[in-house]
């Protein structure tokens, strides 16, 4: 018969399968509550339980595997509504894959349930032992028995600050244990036991379920913390990071018609960030749409370091840049790390330090002594020089930018104006 909440009796699992009576007895346990279809917001993991969804009437979302709390805790970050109830659906594969989406949502007692499906083994993909299969139970990666214990996700759940935890047998009526975690404000999560019919009773002949949760060492019983619910904006925070960033209002011009793209590159701790930080807000000050993106070693401190920037007088919708329209080098490792886009490029213009060896190219060649204001500050006189020669932006748009930003008296400013004055 079916109910309000699922919408056939022909659930779609093996015979003798938990499975069915863990969502039948759901479906139950939400009626009690006096729960609507519509109330409820079900959440499934990759797995055999995951394939409920076409068969239930409430929303519904499927997750990738291991992801289900995840997208739950999204869910219940974002509900306004303290009524609608978020359930996830996870087996014990997927336990073991998201453990610390599972903590982490009980760490904030997120206002939401989840039911771990454990039948000791993953049955979807062929019965191999996860991480809450118990010691001595035998899948098919493990056929003399799991040597290892496994995680007492209760144990885990409760320490991390659920509200209310249990453990229950997947047999008979339990449709009242489920309702009291769907009951609970916070986050609740409920272990099911039971045995696969397809693995886990033909690779442990004569074991009942009994007897294998005593073996395992996992009580049968329940856990509470008594604390309030997360609640959204407990605690003060940034809703939005952007909103702390000054705006760059426009005062100057720039001559660009079309879309331009501009690698800057050089070695770590000579300015390259900070050079194309500087250009892309001069250029932005001069009614430019822009993109930056950085690039640099995981030692972060030796090495290349590279800036990819993005011009237009029109909106950007790919940052990417695959053929560069002009480059600025300054090192060898800059060099190095670019060369083989800057051999690619038919056209254009790479700027490039005269101390350096001019690789192959298409583009225009324009040399220079960018070194000759000291090595850390290399990138930043070659940004000048760049604008000097393009005209692409002024100037006087990056000392402003300077000023504004209170770097004037950390970087070597009158070298670098001496330099410029050189310039033909």
């Amino acid at each position: 018969m079916t109910t309000p909440f699922l919408n056939t009796d022909a659930l779609p699992y093996c015979k003798g399968c938990g499975h069915s009576l863990i969502a039948k007895n759901t479906s139950k346990a939400l009626e009690k509550l006096n729960y609507k279809p519509l109330d409820v917001i079900m959440v499934t993991d990759i797995g055999c339980h995951g394939i409920i969804d076409k068969c239930l009437n409430t929303h519904t979302v499927h997750g990738l595997h291991g992801r289900s709390v995840a997208l739950g805790a999204g869910i219940s970050f974002g509900t306004e509504n303290p009524d609608k109830k978020i359930i996830v659906f996870i087996g014990d594969g997927g336990t073991t894959i998201g453990l610390q989406h599972i903590m982490e949502a009980a760490r904030l007692n997120l206002n939401m349930t989840v039911v771990v499906h454990n039948n000791y083994l993953y049955g979807m993909t062929g019965g191999q032992t996860s991480g809450l299969t118990p010691v001595g139970f035998n899948t098919t990666t493990s056929y003399e028995g799991n040597p290892f214990g496994g995680y007492d996700i209760c144990a885990l759940s409760h320490t991390a600050g659920a509200a209310y935890v249990s453990r229950i047998l997947g047999i008979c009526d339990i449709s009242d244990k489920l309702a009291v975690a769907f009951g609970t404000k916070g986050f609740s999560l409920v272990e099911v036991l039971e045995i696969c019919p397809s693995y886990g009773i033909k690779l442990n002949p004569r074991r009942k379920l009994a007897e294998i949760v005593e073996s395992s060492g996992m009580k049968i019983g329940e856990w509470s913390n008594q604390r309030e619910e997360y609640v959204k904006y407990q605690g003060k925070k940034t809703d939005d990071l952007l909103a702390r960033l000054p705006e760059i209002r426009k005062g100057f011009n720039s001559y660009l018609k079309a879309p331009m793209s501009l690698i800057v590159s050089g070695s770590a701790g000579e300015g390259v960030q900070l050079a194309a930080g500087l250009i892309s807000k001069a250029a932005i000050g001069s009614g430019l749409h822009v993109t930056q993106k950085g690039s640099y070693p995981v030692t972060v401190g030796v090495g290349f370091s590279t800036a990819e920037v993005n011009l237009s007088p029109d909106s950007i919708h790919f940052h990417g840049i695959n053929i560069p329209d002009m480059v600025i080098i300054t090192s060898e490792d800059g060099l190095a790390h670019n060369r083989k886009r800057i051999e690619n490029m038919a056209t254009g213009k790479l700027f490039i330090d005269s101390s350096l060896e001019v690789p192959e190219t298409g583009a225009e060649i324009i040399q220079h002594d960018f070194r000759s204001v000291g090595a850390r500050n290399a990138s930043v006189f070659a940004v000048f020089y760049f604008a000097l020669k393009t005209g692409i932006i002024s100037t006087e748009s990056l000392f402003k930018v300077i000023e504004d930003e209170g770097k004037a008296d950390k970087l070597p400013m009158a070298k670098i104006k001496d330099a410029l004055s050189m310039v033909k």
